[in-house]
């Protein structure tokens, strides 16, 4: 479970900053320490359970979005006229014309300043992440193939009323591989790929939000094939109520409007949005994701080639049955938990060096020339060892240290020491949600 506790508190401290910045006139950073401290403070009503509290959160907030509206429009227009100081939704200095009092220019102008704003969400380089690099899952990986690679590939199997799905939802318990699946879309498929966080559009609510919205998507249409892929998308899109924000209410409609709007072409355009906690969602966002597939805690052959995956090309001494074995033992571990594991096992032989007390000298390839052997390698071993020589690591030249290759031990010990970070209530939610609404994936 987060730790509400720290995000509330970093929110308050960034916007005391915020405040002082404000005060002393330098609007550029009191505009950014406002936007950071608006991050903080969304996630922590994500998590905050008592509604008192989140209405005074909710109250903060509206009230340093209208703060940072002044600055960002003040900054903007580059205005002459001093703004009114002050943490608060301050009404001083004149109010500049609003994008519907602009002329045409002024409104291109805005248009291609905000489609700017948007190009750095344009995943230009292949995340070099394959299908095969994604251990399980394999209906998920099926739809996807099926909303993404065929119709590109064969556009004939996709006439008439055959369509393409427009709208996919990923969700499941934290580190189960959302978010790796949307990298293997990005590397696989032959499309434009616009990777949104919540927290970046977050950021950029600032009476701008339906607009950004509307501009993503009208770039998706300019340059289709492609695909927006939402993290986290609870964040924006959770229920409505009375309580919430304008804000949050009005980048909610846009995205109902773009995603299945009258007269709307979302042809050629895919949505792909995860999530941890899909229950939140709002029915009619809910209803535009016409796949919503079940992303599980992998099963022990799943987590046995994660071993492997996490692994790579590190020196290990594992054999096949080993890692079947590492599989089967960790039930209930996301492949998140099994990189953490990997990645403590991986540190094993460098406490193995930090903690000798004895050396002894082995043959290896050169590390300059591998063709090459060499003998005078230094490694740890055990006092009792015939060939041990009494030394610590800050005796042995750094060149001749030979690392200790990792064993299946080392694994052992890592396990023992890290727990799985999902527990069985979560799991509960998310099948209740899935016999609702979802499919298995």
């Amino acid at each position: 479970m987060a730790d509400y506790g720290s995000f509330l508190q970093k929110a308050i401290t960034i916007v005391q900053q915020a405040t002082e910045k404000d005060s002393a006139k330098d609007y550029t950073e009191a505009l950014r320490l406002y936007q950071l401290s608006l991050e903080y403070f969304m996630t922590a009503l994500k998590y905050e359970k008592n509604e008192k509290c989140k209405q005074t959160i909710r109250a903060k907030v509206e009230e340093y979005i209208s703060r940072a509206e002044k600055l960002k429009e003040f900054l903007d227009k580059n205005a002459k006229q001093p703004v009114a100081s002050g943490g608060g939704g301050a009404r001083g200095g004149k109010k500049s014309s609003g994008p519907d009092g602009d002329n045409g220019d002024e409104a291109n102008e805005e248009k291609t300043k905000l489609k700017d704003s948007l190009s750095g969400a344009i995943v230009k380089e292949k995340p070099d992440v394959k299908w095969d690099d994604v251990a399980g899952l394999h209906a998920a990986k099926e739809s996807l193939k099926e909303a993404v690679i065929l119709p590109i590939k064969f556009p004939q199997l996709f006439t008439g009323k055959r369509k393409p799905w427009k709208g996919i939802l990923l969700y499941g318990p934290p580190g189960t591989g959302k978010s790796y699946l949307a990298k293997a879309v990005a590397t696989e498929a032959d499309s434009t790929f616009f990777s949104i966080s919540s927290a970046d559009l977050v950021s950029k609510w600032l009476g701008e939000s339906e607009k950004l919205v509307r501009n993503l998507f009208e770039m998706a249409r300019d340059n289709k094939p492609s695909i927006i892929f939402i993290d986290e998308i609870d964040s924006l899109c959770s229920s409505r109520s009375d309580s919430e924000s304008e804000s949050a209410r009005r980048i909610k409609t846009e995205f109902l409007v773009q995603m299945n709007g009258v007269g709307n072409d979302t042809e050629g355009v895919l949505v792909l949005a995860a999530t941890n906690i899909p229950w939140v969602l709002d029915a009619a966002i809910r209803r535009r994701f016409e796949k919503r597939i079940y992303i599980p805690l992998p099963e022990a052959p799943a987590r046995a080639r994660m071993f492997q995956i996490h692994l790579g090309k590190t020196p290990h001494r594992l054999n096949p049955d080993q890692f079947k074995q590492l599989g089967e033992m960790t039930e209930g571990y996301s492949g998140s938990d099994i990189s953490i594991i990997v990645r403590d096992a991986m540190m094993q032989p460098v406490r193995a060096v930090q903690t000798a007390t004895h050396f002894k000298t082995v043959s290896g390839p050169s590390r300059d020339d591998p063709t090459r052997i060499e003998n005078d390698y230094l490694t740890p071993c055990s006092p009792g060892d015939p060939d041990a020589v009494e030394m610590t690591w800050v005796q042995v030249d750094g060149n001749r240290l030979k690392e200790p290759e990792i064993t299946f031990n080392d694994f052992l010990k890592s396990l023992r020491q890290i727990r799985p970070s999902v527990s069985p209530s979560d799991i509960g939610e998310h099948i209740k949600f899935t016999e609702e609404f979802g499919q298995e994936g």
